[in-house]
């Protein structure tokens, strides 16, 4: 059974194009952005998550008019028309890419006409498109729609009778000589000082000193 054609529908206004021919393939990429920063006594930067990127896809599009002995560009202008900044928009539309299983809203932002057929008078009849589309993320949709919580690595302890700074650390750490980040998070000149009932800040590690930009170790 033949795969219904692939569509390239302009969401505002419901203008359908159809594509001539299924593309034999296509390519769907997404990727992340990480920020690093680097910090004195370590081996190597701290890598933090910065944001997610959109996904794009990217397909092969074939359009030919020999059989019809005409122009092939008034179908390919069809499909460069979807790039141009429509009047009621104040930018180009949004697109929803369907075929079988693939379903993508989206923008287009790249294509790339090849002519590779020609009519004896010089018109061209088959022309290769690679055409590269830009997944539009709308706010207030994906806010809807996906449950994002903030992360916060720092965490409060609430001090026991008869605990101290190194067996804390021992039990959040890992490590009781961590002892020191501790009381530099807190701000405590005397370690000693602790008092049954405080809320202690426990930071995350590594630990970078706001005021003086040192790792405390």
């Amino acid at each position: 059974m033949a795969l219904v054609k692939a569509t390239i529908t302009t969401e505002h206004s419901g203008a359908v194009v159809s594509v001539m021919f299924n593309p034999e393939e296509y390519a769907v990429n997404q990727d992340n952005t990480f920020a690093s920063q680097s910090i004195p006594g370590l081996s190597g930067p701290v890598i933090q998550f910065a944001h997610g990127g959109s996904r794009t896809l990217d397909v092969e599009l074939l359009f030919d008019t020999y059989e019809q002995q005409r122009d092939v560009r008034q179908e390919t202008e069809k499909l460069l028309k979807l790039m141009r900044i429509d009047p009621e928009l104040h930018a180009p539309p949004i697109l929803r890419v369907e075929w079988a299983s693939l379903q993508f809203r989206c923008v287009l932002t790249r294509a790339n006409q090849r002519f590779i057929l020609f009519l004896a008078d010089g018109r061209p009849v088959r022309a290769r498109v690679t055409t590269s589309f830009q997944e539009f993320i709308d706010p207030e949709r994906e806010a809807k729609e996906v449950s994002r919580q903030t992360a916060d690595y720092t965490k409060l302890h609430t001090v026991a009778q008869g605990e101290t700074l190194s067996a804390i650390a021992g039990r959040k750490y890992g490590d009781p000589r961590l002892w020191r980040v501790l009381a530099v998070a807190n701000g405590m000149d005397d370690p000693f000082d602790l008092r049954a009932g405080r809320a202690l800040v426990v930071p995350a590690i590594p630990y970078v000193d706001a005021e003086t930009g040192e790792l405390v170790t």
